[in-house]
C-alpha cells in the first residue's frame, strides 16, 4: 500500500504542475518563471480528479455542492482547523444557511452573521498569476495578442473560503504595458494598498516585475478579478473569483465553475489610443470563454467551439429534483446582459457579495461588474407554465441558455446580432440526444435597461442607514448631488479626449465644472497621504470624508450621494451607467427611472434598503446611495463601461486621511513597498519610452 500511496502522491503533484489551484496545506500551486520555488507542500491527504474521495471532517470539507467527478477546482478544501474543536461544519443540502457552529457555546457563523464585522478564522490561500500575450480563438476567429493570465482565457479560478487570507503573486511578462489587478468587490478592509488601481493605490507593475496582493475574505459569494490598467481587461486579462460561504437558498450541487458572461472582440484596445474613438465594437458574446462569431455575420477561420454546456441529473422516480447553484458574473466592457434558461426558473439568492432573501424569475438582468448567485431546479416539467408548453409525446432534454443584450444600455450595437444570437449556451440532462435544443424562450422577457426590481433585493443582514456626514448646507436640502455630464476636454491640454465626468451640483443647481478623472501612473495618491489637497496631483476629482469629530471609527459616519444624468442639448441624455464603488458595499436609498432628480420629492428608504457594489443608473433617472465611511484610504467610484471610465467618468474618495496616513504614510513598510514598485515602473518607462494611454485616457 505504501507504494501505491507514493505513486498517487506523485501523480497528484504532476497534475498540479499543469493546473493552478489554491495553496493550502494540501495543494501546491503553479508558479511563473522568475519566482522562487514555493515551499514543498505536505503530502496530500485526498486524491483529486477521480481518486479516493476526500472524507469530510468537522473542520475540513469540500465547499457545498462540489462534486468528486474530476471537474475544475474540485480538489479545493475549506480548512478551519485554526478554529479548533468543538467547532464543526453545519452546511447541508437542506440548510445552506449555516456554515460553522460551536455545539457547546451555541455560537454560529451563518447567513445572519454581520460579515462586515465578524468572520471565521480560515487558512491562507496562495496563488501565482503570470500575465502574458497569446492568441485566443474563443469563437472561431483568432484574437492575436490577447493579454491573459497563465496562458488562458478566462484566467484561473481563484477560490477561498469565508475568513481565509488570500495571497496572490502577479508577474508581468508582457513587454509593452504595465499591469495592476483589481479584486472586484473585495472590501479591502484596512488593506487599501492591495485594491489594485494604478495611479491611486499603486504604480503599475512594470514588465518583468512581480508584485504581491493580500487581503482577508470577510465576505462570501461571487466576484472576479481584472486589470485596472485603463481598458486592458478588454484584451482578456480577467478571471473568476469565488469566496465560499453560506447561502440563503438551499441547493445540492454547484452546477459548474462560475459562469462569466462577456462581450468580445478580436483586436486589442491599444490599436486605438484615443479614449473617445477606441474601436471597442462588440464582435461576439462569450459564455465562459466560448462563443460563435458566425452569429454576428463574420466568417469563421477555424472551428467554432462547442457551445458552453451545463449538464444536470434527471429527476429520479419518487425523489425530488436536484437543485443546482450557478454563479453568474458580467465581465463585459460595455454590454449589459439579460440571462435566462428556457423552461427553468432562476431563484436569486445573492446580489454581488450581499446575501438576499430568495426570489424567482424567468430572467435576470446583470449589469457590467454585477454578480448573482442563482439556484436552478432540474425539473422543467414541474413548472406547468402555459407560456412554456412541453410537448407531450416528445419530451425535451436540451434547453437553450440565453444571453440577450439589454436595449440601449451602454452602447452595444444590437443591430449586428442575428435573431438567434441570444442562444449562447445549452443545458442538457444526462442521457440526452446531444442534438441542438428545440426549446422556446420564455414569453415576456424584458430587455429594457433596468436593474432588478428594487423591492426584490432584500438583504438578509439588515442595515439602518444613518444621517450623512457629507452634508452640503443649504436652505432646501443637505443632500450631496453628483451629476454625470458629457462634454469635452478641449481646454485640457493633457486630456483632450475627455468626454465624461462627474461634477458637484449644489441644491441651488449651481454646477462646479467639468472635471474628468485622470491619474498619474507614476504618482499614486498612496504617496500623498501626508499632503494637503493643494499639493495633490491636479487632475483627479476628489471627495474628502474626514474622521468624525471624536476621531473614532463611528458607525454614524455615513456618506450619501445622489447621482443623476444631466441632459446635454447637443448629446441628448447620457447613457445608462453601471456605477461601481471600491472598498465598500453601498445602500441604495432610492433608484428612480424616467424621472429627474427633485430634492423635494425624494422617497428614501433607510431601513434595510438593497445594497451591493455595482448599481445600474438608468438613462433618464437617478440613484441615491449611502456607504459607511469606516474604511480608511483612497477609493475609486467609477462607471464600469470601459470607454466611459477611460474618458474620465470617475472620482477619488479620500476617507479618514489621518488614519490612512498612520497606516500607510511615510516611514511605514507599505509606503516603502509602494515607493519601490514606483521606482521600478519609472525605471522601465525611462529605459523603454513605452506607449501609454496619455494624453487620451484617464488611466483607470
Amino acid at each position: 500500500m505504501e507504494f501505491w500511496k507514493r505513486f498517487w502522491v506523485l501523480v497528484t503533484r504532476l497534475l498540479h504542475i499543469t493546473t493552478l489551484t489554491g495553496l493550502d496545506e494540501t495543494s501546491p500551486s503553479q508558479h511563473p518563471l522568475g519566482l522562487e520555488e514555493p515551499p514543498a507542500p505536505l503530502e496530500p491527504e485526498f486524491l483529486p480528479h477521480g481518486g479516493v474521495p476526500f472524507p469530510d471532517e468537522p473542520l475540513r470539507w469540500r465547499p457545498p455542492g462540489h462534486r468528486n467527478d474530476g471537474g475544475p477546482g474540485q480538489d479545493f478544501i475549506c480548512d478551519y482547523t485554526k478554529m479548533g474543536a468543538p467547532w464543526e461544519k453545519c452546511s447541508t443540502a437542506e440548510d445552506r444557511s449555516c456554515w460553522l457552529r460551536n455545539p457547546e457555546t451555541k455560537e454560529r457563523y451563518d447567513i445572519n452573521t454581520d460579515y462586515e464585522h465578524k468572520a471565521p478564522n480560515g487558512t491562507t490561500r496562495e496563488y501565482w498569476l503570470t500575465v502574458t500575450n497569446t492568441t485566443i480563438t474563443a469563437d472561431g476567429y483568432p484574437f492575436y495578442g490577447a493579454t491573459v493570465f497563465n496562458g488562458t482565457y478566462p484566467g484561473p479560478w481563484i477560490q477561498a473560503c469565508w475568513g481565509d487570507t488570500v495571497v496572490i503573486h502577479v508577474t508581468n511578462n508582457i513587454t509593452a504595458r504595465g499591469v495592476s489587478i483589481h479584486w472586484h468587490g473585495i472590501r479591502q478592509y484596512f488593506t487599501m494598498q492591495h485594491d489594485g488601481v494604478n495611479g491611486i493605490t499603486q504604480c503599475p507593475i512594470a514588465p518583468g516585475v512581480t508584485s504581491t496582493y493580500s487581503w482577508k475574505a470577510v465576505q462570501y459569494g461571487s466576484a472576479w478579478y481584472h486589470s485596472h490598467y485603463s481598458d486592458q481587461y478588454a484584451d482578456g486579462l480577467l478571471g473568476p473569483l469565488t469566496l465560499h460561504g453560506p447561502s440563503s437558498g438551499n441547493f445540492d450541487e454547484a452546477a459548474d465553475i462560475p459562469t462569466l458572461i462577456t462581450d468580445w472582440r478580436h483586436a486589442s484596445v491599444w490599436n486605438h489610443t484615443d479614449a473617445g474613438e477606441k474601436d471597442l465594437q462588440v464582435q461576439s458574446f462569450l459564455l465562459n470563454g466560448v462563443g460563435d462569431v458566425t452569429q454576428f455575420g463574420t466568417n469563421k477561420t477555424s472551428e467554432v467551439p462547442t457551445p458552453y454546456t451545463l449538464v444536470f441529473d434527471k429527476k429520479e422516480t419518487g425523489k425530488r429534483a436536484k437543485r443546482y447553484l450557478l454563479r453568474l458574473i458580467n465581465t463585459s466592457i460595455q454590454t449589459t446582459f439579460v440571462f435566462s434558461i428556457d423552461n427553468h426558473l432562476l431563484t436569486i439568492v445573492s446580489a454581488d457579495f450581499v446575501p438576499i432573501y430568495p426570489y424567482s424569475n424567468t430572467s435576470l438582468l446583470i449589469g457590467i461588474g454585477q454578480r448573482y448567485n442563482v439556484i436552478v431546479e432540474a425539473d422543467p416539467r414541474a413548472l406547468k407554465d402555459p407560456s412554456q408548453p412541453m410537448p407531450a409525446k416528445d419530451k425535451l432534454d436540451e434547453f437553450w441558455i440565453r444571453t440577450w443584450s439589454a436595449t440601449n444600455c451602454g452602447g452595444t450595437d444590437t443591430s449586428l446580432f442575428s435573431k438567434t444570437y441570444e442562444q449562447t449556451g445549452i443545458l442538457r440532462y444526462k442521457g440526452s440526444s446531444g442534438k441542438p435544443p428545440r426549446s422556446k424562450k420564455w414569453d415576456g422577457i424584458a430587455l429594457r435597461c433596468s436593474d432588478e426590481t428594487y423591492t426584490s433585493l432584500r438583504p438578509v443582514v439588515p442595515w439602518t442607514v444613518g444621517t450623512p456626514i457629507n452634508q452640503m448646507p443649504n436652505r432646501r436640502t443637505k443632500l450631496q448631488h453628483l451629476s454625470i455630464v458629457t462634454g469635452n476636454g478641449d481646454d485640457l491640454k493633457d486630456f483632450p479626449k475627455a468626454s465624461f465626468a462627474f461634477r458637484n451640483v449644489s441644491s441651488d443647481n449651481a454646477k462646479f465644472g467639468f472635471t474628468p478623472l485622470q491619474v498619474d501612473f507614476a504618482d499614486p495618491i498612496m504617496l500623498h497621504l501626508d499632503d494637503t489637497e493643494s499639493n495633490w496631483p491636479p487632475h483627479p476629482f476628489w471627495e474628502i470624508y474626514p474622521e468624525a469629530p471624536n476621531g473614532k471609527n463611528d458607525e454614524a459616519d455615513w456618506v450619501w450621494l445622489a447621482i443623476s444624468s444631466e441632459r446635454d442639448s447637443a448629446a441628448g441624455d447620457t447613457e445608462a451607467h453601471p456605477i461601481h464603488l471600491h472598498g465598500h458595499d453601498f445602500a441604495i436609498l432610492q433608484q428612480a427611472e424616467d424621472q429627474p432628480l427633485d430634492y423635494t420629492r425624494l422617497q428614501l428608504n433607510r431601513y434595510n434598503p438593497p445594497r451591493r457594489d455595482v448599481v445600474l443608473m438608468p438613462t433618464k433617472g437617478f440613484i441615491v446611495i449611502a456607504f459607511k465611511a469606516d474604511n480608511p484610504g483612497s477609493w475609486l467610484l467609477h462607471c464600469h463601461i470601459a470607454r466611459h471610465a477611460s474618458a474620465g467618468l470617475g472620482l477619488q474618495i479620500l476617507e479618514r486621511q489621518k488614519e490612512a496616513l498612520r497606516l500607510w504614510g511615510p516611514g511605514t513598510p507599505v509606503f516603502k513597498d509602494t515607493t519601490e514598485l514606483c521606482d521600478k515602473w519609472k525605471a522601465w518607462v525611462k529605459a523603454n519610452d513605452p506607449p501609454t494611454p496619455f494624453p487620451d485616457d484617464s488611466g483607470v
